[in-house]
């Protein structure tokens, strides 16, 4: 397919990555991926709406062709700062977003503390943990999740990168992943989502410790910025995921004007597992 553009930001001192579909001048569209993802996963995307929208598409820091944080700073607040300085610099503001997972957890509250600079947001499986997991995160103090999170962190301080012997091998592991990926999709993926080593194998090019910081908004705080949200909002989920209905559990009343759809057939990526539904649904929300 036609690709976009590659170009670079800067956030905090760190070289950070985004694609540019051209239509300069068209209304603004932010393209946001999830953890461990890539910037290259909105291809698909991006070819349905590219024709009327101009649309960028960020690698978070930590992600992609994104420059790694040292010391590990990749807390809530500083993702929220790298989107609200792509919006800033790049003049995008009142911006459309379309995000998935962590990066929809991290478009959602840069909605809440910044609502007039967005027109309208998809949000894909972005509101986190369901309240079942919050409640059994509660009965832990602070200072077990403290020592929980040191313990975390040190046993990551050790872990390299996985290296495949070829791209073939991680093309395979990318399909295992997600089973309703199409072949070309997970060859795809796979292909703007690793690097070649030195030695000749390769490896994913995300930082493997890309993990929430200790200092990050509490499921309160959260709540709060999903509540402050003015423009609207169109919550998606698949049948198939991890992910609870935010209708059942009670969290869309956060919202002031969020509806939800769920897709059959459909687990946590659904922009991949049910690609002609979920444009389908994102084309209607976009014209309304």
């Amino acid at each position: 397919m036609e690709g976009p553009t590659s170009h670079f930001y800067f956030s905090q001192r760190l070289r950070l990555h985004y694609v540019d579909w051209g239509n300069e001048g068209a209304e603004p569209l932010l393209l946001v991926h999830g953890g461990r993802d890539h910037c290259r996963n909105w291809d698909w995307v991006a070819q349905r709406l590219r024709d009327r929208y101009h649309i960028i598409a960020p690698d978070l820091r930590g992600h992609g062709d994104s420059a790694w944080a040292i010391g590990g700073g990749y807390d809530m607040g500083a993702y929220i700062y790298d989107i609200a300085q792509i919006v800033h610099q790049k003049g995008l503001a009142p911006v459309t977003i379309i995000a998935h997972s962590m990066g929809a957890g991290i478009a959602l509250n840069y909605c809440g503390a910044y609502p007039d600079q967005v027109k309208k947001i998809v949000a894909i499986e972005g509101l986190g943990p369901s309240p079942a997991v919050m409640e059994e995160q509660a009965k832990r103090t602070v200072d077990q999740r403290l020592r929980d999170w040191i313990e975390d962190r040190r046993k990551n301080s050790g872990r390299s990168p996985r290296r495949y012997a070829t791209l073939d091998e991680a093309y395979a592991r990318m399909a295992e992943e997600n089973p309703h990926l199409s072949p070309e999709q997970a060859r795809h993926l796979t292909i703007y989502g690793a690097h070649q080593n030195e030695d000749g194998t390769y490896s994913w090019k995300f930082d493997n410790h890309s993990r929430w910081g200790m200092g990050g908004l509490s499921h309160a705080d959260q709540h709060y910025l999903w509540s402050q949200i003015t423009c609207p909002v169109l919550l998606m989920r698949g049948e198939e995921s991890w992910a609870s209905d935010p209708e059942a559990d009670g969290r869309i009343k956060h919202f002031r004007n969020a509806r939800l759809v769920n897709f059959e057939g459909a687990g946590h990526w659904v922009h991949h597992d049910q690609l002609e539904s979920f444009m389908a649904e994102v084309e209607g929300f976009l014209a309304e």
